[in-house]
């Protein structure tokens, strides 16, 4: 198939709407745009520079976590949610009980992209895969009823309250198991000479376009990208996320998947992703880079510390992984009593690595200020 001649599919009358038929996408793609080319070469080079801090940064995983939780906070938010990162980082209690329910669908994220990452080792990217990871993310939260971890036995729609008045309407529900099938064999035929970062931008587009599922399919779909890579050997690590970049972008996301199904114009999505992977990739690197130089700053700092540096080491490795913590969790994490745990954070205070958030005299919570605005910029 040549992009430049690609037919998206179909608009296919049902009783009172028009369904839209996307075409199969598991064979070979051919194109002569030379943008493309281009894009691909910056974003694998993007790519390579992210897993090149993988690789050589000690420790990697203390810091993969917060990957992970803005990747959940980012794509959440884009669905509607208003938890802010540093709430995605505390527990329920901590949260104001008409919050909770936005808080429960970040949280949900948070264990459905960790699960579906260590299944990955087992278990091969494949729309099972999808199906638990779906079911983790739709727990307890507002979507429980609507067929978690199952593929959708009805018709569902896009922007608008009805079919009637609907922004797009994806495929028919009987079309979904041949056109998911189709997708999944796409991720694995290995007759297609096609780059991977191309295999997964159209994935991400036809996934979107299929719906699967009733409810969740843009959180999903997103987390397709990063399981794509991982699963194909892209990423070394769990350390690229596209949610950001569609957020700030939200606009121009959301017209660049319409402009495929409106006008066959695959090209203009497949250069938007492409962009959109070189510069989270960069900015990724970027971070890293911050975040070994404010690692040497504060572990020069605690080093003052005396007897206490020690303790006050394996502190900064929690902060690493969950940089927003209480006096428990010092004390339960580090295997210490209540009042070293308290003089603990007294001393990091002092040092300007911890700042209270809470302003009560009870129940206090700190962060790691410098470290989590790394993520929030």
């Amino acid at each position: 198939m040549k992009l430049e001649t690609f037919a998206a599919g179909r608009w296919q009358q049902r009783f009172q709407y028009k369904s839209f038929e996307p075409v199969p996408v598991n064979h070979e793609w051919i194109w002569e745009d030379p943008t493309i080319n281009t894009l691909l070469e910056q974003a694998n080079r993007a790519l390579g520079e992210l897993n090149a801090f993988s690789l050589i940064v000690p420790d990697i995983d203390l810091f993969i976590q917060m990957h992970v939780v803005k990747e959940a906070q980012t794509s959440s938010r884009i669905e509607g949610t208003q938890t802010g990162i540093d709430e995605a980082l505390m527990s329920e209690e901590q949260i104001q009980p008409e919050k909770r329910n936005d808080w429960r669908e970040v949280r949900n994220y948070i264990d459905a992209v960790n699960t579906a990452i260590a299944e990955l080792v087992t278990l091969p990217l494949s729309n099972r895969l999808l199906k638990q990871t779906h079911a983790i993310l739709m727990r307890g939260v507002r979507g429980e009823y609507k067929q978690p971890g199952e593929f959708r036995v009805s018709q569902n729609w896009i922007g608008g309250s009805s079919l009637a008045d609907a922004s797009f309407i994806p495929p028919h529900h009987e079309n979904v198991p041949e056109l998911m099938g189709d997708l999944e064999k796409f991720w694995h035929n290995e007759a297609v000479t096609v780059p991977h970062l191309v295999r997964a931008a159209i994935s991400h587009y036809q996934f979107e376009t299929i719906h699967p599922f009733l409810d969740g399919n843009g959180r999903i779909g997103r987390l397709l990208i990063p399981l794509y890579m991982i699963s194909h050997g892209l990423l070394a690590k769990p350390s690229l996320y596209l949610s950001d970049f569609f957020e700030r972008n939200r606009s121009s996301y959301y017209d660049a998947l319409m402009r495929v199904r409106t006008g066959n114009d695959l090209i203009h999505w497949i250069r938007f992703f492409l962009n959109g992977v070189a510069q989270t990739a960069a900015k990724g690197r970027d971070v890293f880079r911050q975040i070994l130089a404010l690692r040497t700053e504060v572990e020069q700092d605690v080093l003052g510390l005396g007897k206490r540096a020690q303790t006050a080491r394996l502190a900064l490795n929690l902060l690493y992984r969950k940089p927003i913590i209480n006096a428990g969790d010092a004390e339960q994490a580090l295997s210490v009593s209540t009042p070293t745990a308290n003089a603990l954070i007294k001393a990091l205070m002092e040092l300007g690595i911890l700042v209270e958030v809470t302003g009560q005299q009870r129940f206090r919570s700190y962060a790691f200020d410098r470290y989590l605005r790394l993520f929030i910029s």
